[in-house]
């Protein structure tokens, strides 16, 4: 019998759902939360922004890839990491392998309007380039990433609809996705 995904992965950019919707579907689904970022500034006792600023984004992503191989074995997950984490691409390839991994996908202004209402999004979340305008920003490393998570997604999903309707969307996903891995070996 080949095995099982044992974990949901939800990938994407900054502010399109990771640690919202991974919040409730672990609920749903009685898995335990990850999110990468928050354990990463919990282990450092420094939020993202002070690492960053202090130790330089290579120190960071260091961190996030130790952190992200610590979880390739784990079980029972529900995985919200930091959108930068598909760049690790030795540790993602063990991912994909035990996970079902899904991309959160939404458009440019609506990423940014998120963003924006977010009081703690300046506090926490670093520049990740040197383009002080946000839609720039977002545009510039999307299409550096996009195509990461393409190729690291086993599926797509739009995250500008309400949010039972995408819940439902992942679970659906998550119960196929299973179903069709349970076969003998032949």
């Amino acid at each position: 019998m080949k095995r099982k995904n044992t974990k949901i992965v939800l990938t994407g950019y900054r502010a399109t759902g990771k640690t919202s919707l991974g919040r409730i579907l672990a609920d749903r689904l009685l898995f335990s939360f990850i999110d990468t970022d928050l354990e990463i500034e919990k282990q450092q006792g420094s939020s993202i922004n002070e690492i960053v600023a202090k130790k330089g984004w290579a120190f960071f992503r260091t961190l996030e890839r130790n952190y992200l191989s610590s979880l390739v074995k784990r079980e029972n997950l529900v995985i919200a990491p930091g959108g930068g984490a598909i760049m690790h691409k030795e540790v993602w390839a063990d991912l994909m392998k035990t996970s079902l991994i899904i991309w959160l996908q939404a458009d440019i202004h609506t990423i940014s309007k998120r963003l924006s209402a977010d009081s703690l999004s300046a506090s926490q979340r670093p520049a990740l380039t040197e383009n002080s305008d946000m839609i720039k920003e977002i545009a510039t490393v999307l299409a550096e990433r996009d195509p990461l998570y393409r190729k690291g997604a086993h599926h797509a999903v739009n995250t500008e609809k309400p949010i039972e309707q995408i819940i439902e969307e992942i679970l659906n996903l998550w119960s196929a996705d299973n179903e069709n891995k349970i076969q003998p070996d032949k």
